[in-house]
Parts: C-alpha cells; sequence; structure tokens
C-alpha cells in the first residue's frame, strides 16, 4: 500500500506491479481482499496475516509502547468475513493497550507491532493466537479464526522524555480528549 491510492506487489516470477485506484476506499477494499485470498490459499494458517490499509507517520510501535486504537472484529466465515463480534468504532472510548503486557490476545500483540500513528491495518488471526478451543461465550465460538481492521489513533513510545508535569511529551499524539481519566500516560488534555 502506498499514499495517493496506489498498491505495489512482486508476482511469483519477483516483477513488480503497482495498480493505481480510483479512490482510498477502492485500495483498501482490493488490501483487505489480498489478505483473505493469502488466509484462503494457505493449508493452515499458523501464524497472524498482516495487511496495511494505511501506512500512517512517524516511528514504528514497539513492545512496551502504549497505544490507543479503533477497531472493529469479525469471525471468518466460509471464506470471508462473517459477522462482526466486536467493536468500538463508533463509541466514544477508544481501546488502550500496552504492547507486550498480555492484556490483548498474542494476535494483536503480534499484528500492531511496526504499526504507526494514523496507521490502519488488516489482521487475520487464527485460533491458537486469539481465543483458541474455549473460545468466548455468547460472541466467539471455540477455534474461531478473527479478524480485524485495526486503526493506531495515539501512540505513547517507551522511550519518551517526560514533560514536567510528569506525563510524556509527544507532537505525535492527536488534540483529541482522552477518552478516560488514566494513569498509564496518556495526557489527559
Amino acid at each position: 500500500v502506498q499514499p495517493n491510492n496506489y498498491s505495489t506487489f512482486y508476482d511469483d516470477q519477483r516483477q513488480n506491479w503497482s495498480i493505481m485506484f480510483e479512490s482510498e476506499k477502492a485500495a483498501v477494499d482490493f488490501s483487505k481482499q489480498v489478505c483473505i485470498a493469502k488466509c484462503n490459499s494457505s493449508p493452515a494458517l499458523e501464524s497472524v496475516l498482516c495487511q496495511d490499509l494505511l501506512l500512517g507517520e512517524g516511528q514504528g510501535v514497539e513492545g512496551g509502547d502504549s497505544l490507543e486504537v479503533a477497531y472493529t472484529g469479525w469471525l471468518f466465515q466460509n471464506n470471508g468475513l462473517g459477522q462482526v463480534f466486536d467493536s468500538n468504532v463508533n463509541k466514544d472510548k477508544l481501546l488502550r493497550l500496552k504492547l507486550g503486557s498480555g492484556k490483548v490476545i498474542k494476535g494483536w500483540e503480534e499484528g500492531m507491532l511496526g504499526m504507526k500513528k494514523g496507521g490502519r491495518r488488516f489482521l487475520i488471526i487464527p485460533p491458537a493466537w486469539a481465543y483458541g478451543a474455549q473460545g468466548v461465550a455468547g460472541r466467539v465460538p471455540p477455534d474461531s479464526t478473527l479478524v480485524f481492521e485495526v486503526e493506531v489513533r495515539r501512540v505513547k513510545l517507551v522511550k519518551e522524555c517526560s514533560g514536567s508535569d510528569g506525563l510524556s511529551v509527544n507532537s505525535r499524539d492527536s488534540p483529541a480528549p482522552s477518552p478516560v481519566p488514566s494513569s498509564d500516560g496518556f495526557s489527559s488534555d
């Protein structure tokens, strides 16, 4: 995925190709379908499949960095997107997480590494990297492959300096107010 609605890829002869799309939505939809096709063409999904939809700006996130993300999660059913089982996209509250803390499924920990502020990524996560054989009662059946579209809205890098108030100062943070008071280092302006 490239700026200005381009995608580039290599074919099986390692020849480079570029496609220009009429809109950002068309480029994003194509990228999602490529990721779904990769999933459907693999005999058994052993690890997380990631497809960038928008690259974002700044430094890529690493373990220990704190993020605020908007996401939608689907069940992978009939070789494609099934029913939505979770989303915070139309809610006021973003999900806060610290990469590497073990508070989210392993597939998110792995699939979000390297994302940048403003970036959007499509993740297809096998059951072993999600909720496994137990699933989530009433929402995620046992042994479900999950699909997420995640967007990083705010980032707090571990390696940042602290401001005089003890909170992190990051010029990449959006001016949007924090959805909930917290002591995780996000400014609550």
